[in-house]
């Protein structure tokens, strides 16, 4: 009886000890939601820092931007910055029966030079400091705080854009009434010539201090000239297939800038500033406004004298008259470019 206790004691002990081991060993977990949702979250930030650096953030460069009061020289708006817009100007354009369209961007007072500095120094700052302090984030790492406070800048800089182009909206519509043709109609080249617009805020170098509205005159003007030069080719092409006559328009719609009129402007204005050109600029501009005497060259017959293609002739051109224009506008001779464009 003794032994038969023992053994069952033995039996008791080792089954206590084997359902101990037993509870001790980990037991596998299914996943619950909260481990699908902190999941999901981190593939959102994963996929947020991807969206977030790959954004493109182009600026216009300026030595202000490293200097120590950059931030109080891009948020300090000018005194006259506080105008309140004119809500009666569009009542009183309806009145002289234009369109609701034309009739609201009166609405809108146009910027003085002082605002225009302003709000470009401001829109180019907020995404000068965006790129910079994304430069210094971890592409693998960066928090969702950081990045926000980032886009936040960005959204900033995107409100001061729209500010100035509504205020420059005007603009494109008075050169729009220039262009009208049986091709274009007003609504498409109103529509056009405000996507230059926002192009050429994007572009508009501020730190020389020139006039926005200098610049974009020029830019929206050469958008139309480039639209009327694209439907003469689409016409010239129906008319006939002869190669030599496709071949003859393509040369007199590349001679965009080069009626007698504009040509006398140009060389009324811009002559006494040919010897600030760099070489190649001055040959350029010199052959194809005639400013030798010769008649004008088009763009495919200087790129065969200089060996290169035409389409580079039309960029060196551009460039030229970009510095041109500027030096122009130092001299005070705005009024006659714009009233030659």
């Amino acid at each position: 009886m003794i032994a038969l206790a023992k053994r069952v004691g033995q039996s008791k002990r080792v089954s206590r000890s084997s359902s101990r081991r037993r509870s001790a060993q980990p037991t596998a977990r299914k996943p619950g939601h909260g481990d699908r949702r902190v999941e999901r979250k981190r593939n959102e930030l994963r996929e947020h820092r991807e969206r977030f650096f790959a954004r493109a953030i182009e600026y216009i460069p300026c030595r202000e931007f490293l200097k120590k009061d950059a931030a109080a020289l891009a948020t300090t708006p000018p005194s006259d910055a506080a105008v309140p817009l004119d809500r009666d100007a569009a009542d009183r354009a309806s009145a002289k029966g234009l369109s609701p369209y034309l009739a609201s961007l009166y609405q809108t007072r146009l910027l003085t030079k002082t605002e225009e500095q302003y709000y470009f120094r401001r829109m180019n700052w907020l995404k000068f400091r965006a790129a910079t302090a994304r430069g210094r984030l971890d592409k693998k790492r960066a928090t969702r705080r950081q990045m926000e406070e980032i886009e936040g800048w960005l959204a900033e800089s995107e409100t001061v854009k729209s500010i100035i182009i509504t205020s420059n909206l005007r603009l494109v519509v008075s050169i729009a009434k220039k262009f009208i043709d049986a091709s274009n109609s007003f609504e498409e080249l109103v529509s056009d010539g405000n996507v230059a617009l926002m192009r050429a805020v994007e572009k508009f170098n501020f730190a020389l201090g020139n006039r926005f509205s200098t610049y974009a005159t020029y830019a929206i003007q050469r958008h139309f000239f480039r639209m009327s030069h694209k439907g003469r080719q689409q016409r010239n092409r129906f008319v006939s297939s002869d190669e030599s006559l496709k071949d003859r328009a393509e040369e007199i719609s590349s001679s965009e800038y080069c009626s007698a009129e504009q040509i006398g402007v140009l060389k009324e204005v811009f002559g006494s500033f040919l010897g600030d050109l760099e070489p190649r600029e001055r040959q350029i501009v010199v052959a194809r406004f005639g400013f030798d005497g010769k008649p004008p060259r088009t763009f495919r017959e200087l790129g065969s004298a200089m060996g290169v293609c035409k389409e580079r002739i039309r960029q060196i051109q551009t460039r030229a008259l970009d510095k041109l224009r500027s030096m122009a506008a130092e001299a005070k001779l705005e009024q006659t470019v714009d009233n030659w464009l």
